[in-house]
């Protein structure tokens, strides 16, 4: 346990934001999860769950959760999956 003022600051915002980016990426896996089990069931929209994952992979890249490179591919991943089961 640190003794020094800065120190224990710097620990608690590393607690809080290392819980806030838990959260985001469980958020990201839960959205490309949807996706996956709605395109392999062949129900639902789809089109409506992939849009609802590339918004959630945007908006933990804007958050500084994922690296832009690691959300491209990711996204390109998706589009695939997307693309060949409509095609």
């Amino acid at each position: 346990m640190p003794n020094i003022k800065s120190a224990i600051k710097r620990v608690e915002l590393t607690r809080v934001r290392t819980l806030r980016n838990k959260a985001i990426k469980s958020s990201v896996k839960t959205a490309i999860k949807k996706f996956q089990t709605g395109l392999n069931q062949g129900e639902g929209d789809t089109a409506a769950s992939l849009r609802q994952a590339l918004s959630a992979i945007d908006k933990a890249v804007t958050k500084g959760v994922l690296h832009p490179n690691t959300a491209a591919r990711k996204k390109s991943g998706l589009q695939r999956q997307f693309n060949k089961t409509s095609a």
